[in-house]
């Protein structure tokens, strides 16, 4: 059918029902508006708008010139309407006056044959100008510290990752590119649970609030919910429970980096790491459930630490911890071999393990043989696991500390198990 009919005819067709969707979406708005207020266009003036741009773009072609000279003549046109509105209401909006510039364009663009791209602009464009209501209310519910929180992790990861140089340099073939770019995957990770948290907003079950900051940091979150324990007493089992889950995420979590940046050693401990996730996060689940009340029980977010996981310090601070464990890595291997690098897989589970099993995943199959890197990321992690048990007991009391700090050493040594399967 469409062989037998012209192109002309299509693309104006396409125009007028597009530029019409447009001017139905403006003219009800406007009849929302007492009859004596002014308001530009409306299932007329837009399908006019779209045919000029369309006849402008078959008029002048490649003549790009003279098509923006209409397209300013047109601009001039609802700069009038716009300032007759301000005349009226000094608070008026131009929405309408943009639209009608874009339906120009939209016109313009059916000519050339981006059918798609106007297509998906005008939805657009509808979806914005209908949820104008839900979208100035969400604007109000965002913080000015949360925009610019976002922009820096743009900042992050659109504006430096792509000029940093990608290439390796030094006998430990350092790319600056991949460094940052396990910076960006890393703040990416911790950025959604903070994103999530936020959404969610403050008070939230301590169940969800382990479930949160085991995306983040297990071991942050262990020693939080050991502090909080002490102040709520009436229910040791969420606590004990929360941080056994929070521990079992990190597995998870350990997985997903690993598969971003070393699929073969990712596959080395993926499936004792899964069942141990799996395992960690059902039995936690059950035991908090057990004889308690998960959801009645709350942290706040500043008990939580719910705090901004992008400050640009902290990933200057990661990155340099990252060359520092690659190079202390290479140096054990070398001069004492895989008992060196096992025993600095151990020593690296005091804190965050992170900058040690990145800078694994850049020399297992290397300078580390695959089978070493991998138990050397079970060490790890077992000794995480025994590290945040140490913790817990220090900071919590009574029934938290005897529970938790069993829960996490048996979590610990179920961890060491998965050497048998590497």
């Amino acid at each position: 059918m469409f062989n037998t009919i012209s192109d002309d005819l299509i693309k104006i067709g396409l125009t007028l029902a597009l530029s019409f969707l447009i001017g139905l979406e403006r003219e009800e708005h406007h009849s929302d508006r007492s009859s004596t207020s002014y308001a530009f266009g409306g299932v007329r003036a837009y399908p006019v708008i779209g045919l000029c741009g369309y006849l402008a773009a078959r008029l002048f072609g490649d003549q790009l010139i003279a098509l923006a000279l209409v397209f300013a003549t047109f601009g001039a046109m609802l700069w009038l309407s716009y300032r007759k509105k301000l005349e009226l209401s000094s608070l008026a909006g131009m929405t309408s006056e943009i639209s009608g510039l874009l339906t120009f364009l939209l016109g313009a663009l059916i000519f050339r044959g981006a059918f798609w791209v106007a297509t998906a602009i005008t939805v657009i464009t509808l979806l914005l100008l209908e949820l104008k209501t839900g979208l100035e209310r969400l604007a109000k519910k965002i913080e000015p510290a949360e925009i610019y929180t976002f922009t820096r992790f743009l900042l992050l990861s659109a504006v430096i990752l792509p000029i940093v140089p990608n290439e390796s340099f030094t006998e430990f073939a350092f790319n600056p590119h991949k460094i940052w770019l396990i910076v960006v995957a890393i703040s990416g990770l911790s950025y959604i649970s903070y994103g999530i948290g936020r959404f969610l907003g403050a008070g939230r079950g301590v169940l969800l609030s382990a479930l949160l900051g085991g995306l983040y940091s297990s071991t942050f979150t262990t020693v939080i919910l050991a502090k909080r324990s002490r102040l709520d007493p009436s229910s040791p089992r969420v606590y004990v429970g929360s941080m056994l889950v929070a521990s079992g995420l990190m597995y998870f979590r350990v997985i997903a980096l690993l598969t971003l940046f070393n699929k073969e050693l990712a596959n080395k401990v993926a499936m004792p790491f899964i069942a141990l996730g799996v395992l960690s996060c059902i039995l936690g689940v059950i035991w908090a459930y057990s004889k308690s009340k998960p959801h009645s029980t709350m942290v706040t977010q500043k008990d939580e630490g719910n705090h901004n996981p992008l400050e640009l310090k902290a990933a200057a601070i990661f990155a340099f911890l990252f060359v520092f464990m690659t190079i202390l890595t290479a140096s054990v291997a070398h001069w004492l071999g895989n008992g060196g690098v096992l025993g600095l897989a151990f020593l690296s589970g005091v804190s965050d393990v992170d900058p040690f099993i990145m800078s694994l995943s850049q020399s297992a199959g290397h300078e580390t043989a695959l089978e070493i890197a991998a138990s050397a990321i079970v060490v790890a992690t077992a000794s995480n696991n025994l590290i945040k048990g140490v913790y817990a007991f220090g900071f919590s009391s009574g029934v938290v500390r005897r529970q938790s700090a069993i829960a996490l050493g048996l979590l610990a040594i179920f961890g060491l198990g998965a050497l048998f399967f590497i």
